[in-house]
């Protein structure tokens, strides 16, 4: 398996990361397993979840992914596998949400009992909190790195001012800076990434995980109708895509899949590997099978011709 190192870090990864927001969502913790199995025996390490999944799912009160994954490393021993990376930040507790020094010490002891590990590899800011000065987040981040609590960090859905603005204090500061940038990008969304945060990462040598890498499904040509968004739980989150747009992109991925002899979602995910600066898409999975076609989709290799034809479909 070819690895990409992530930023500047000492964290080596395979080309896919698998995201952990169905772990006890759309998926009970039998599958979770099997799925977490299956992506390890593949060859691939990188797991990202948060404290706050699955909070919004009927019955849970958030946390259900990162314990769900707590429990399958304690059976499997599979620590030593895995880059593990969780974020801090969004409402899990009633009231409780942000990038205060108070609220992250108080998030990370929570996030490192339901993982039950000591470290976590990478942990990531959810969402910019602009009502915290960043001396503060960025400090408390590297009080965690110094004690071994964490061992580097990255900021998710930060603009490119504030992205700039938070690795400018950590350089000013002597403080650990954000390592690894969570967008959300896939060949649909293409605009915020595109427009300044790509050059930016580029500059700064920053690792890139787009979530959303399948546009809540639909690049995988599952959702072609309003019929078909009740197909899963997800389905309303595609309804955005259903446009001239989006029927152009399918017709793109769909022409590129019968070239290749594959499918629409393995050529999406390959367009995001083909392009430069990104370290390992996230992409989600409920069923062995399914996970099966994103493994495949990172030794899909996109020629130039259809890199431009889906570039000019998604324009």
């Amino acid at each position: 398996m070819m690895t990409r190192t992530l930023g500047n870090t000492d964290l080596r990864v395979a080309p896919l990361a698998l995201g952990g927001n169905v772990f006890g969502w759309t998926i009970d913790e039998a599958m979770s397993f099997r799925v977490l199995d299956a992506f390890v025996a593949g060859g691939f390490n990188l797991i990202d979840t948060a404290d706050v999944y699955s909070a919004w799912a009927p019955g849970n009160s958030g946390g259900e992914s990162e314990a769900i994954i707590g429990r399958w490393l304690k059976a499997t021993g599979n620590r030593d596998r895995v880059v593990l990376a969780t974020k801090v930040g969004l409402e899990v507790v009633p009231g409780e949400k942000g990038l205060s020094r108070a609220y992250i010490l108080k998030a990370v002891g929570r996030s490192l009992n339901r993982l039950q590990v000591d470290t976590i590899d990478l942990y990531q800011a959810h969402r910019d909190d602009e009502s915290t000065p960043l001396e503060e987040t960025l400090g408390t981040f590297g009080e965690l790195v110094r004690r071994g609590t964490v061992r580097h960090i990255g900021a998710s859905n930060y603009t490119a001012p504030r992205l700039a603005l938070a690795l400018d204090v950590s350089r000013r500061h002597g403080l650990p800076r954000y390592e690894c940038l969570q967008p959300g990008y896939n060949l649909y969304d293409r605009g915020e990434y595109e427009t300044e945060l790509e050059a930016l990462c580029r500059t700064e040598r920053l690792g890139v995980i787009p979530y959303f890498s399948l546009a809540a499904g639909f690049l995988t040509g599952k959702y072609r109708t309003e019929a078909d968004l009740s197909k899963s739980a997800r389905g309303t989150k595609a309804k955005g895509y259903l446009n001239e747009r989006g029927f152009r992109i399918l017709a793109a991925l769909d022409a590129a899949a019968a070239r290749y002899e594959s499918t629409p979602g393995k050529v999406a995910i390959a367009w995001l590997l083909a392009r430069p600066g990104i370290s390992a898409p996230i992409a989600s999975a409920t069923s062995v099978e399914q996970l099966q076609d994103l493994l495949d989709a990172t030794t899909l290799e996109l020629d130039a011709e259809a890199v431009k034809r889906l570039d000019e479909a998604s324009a």
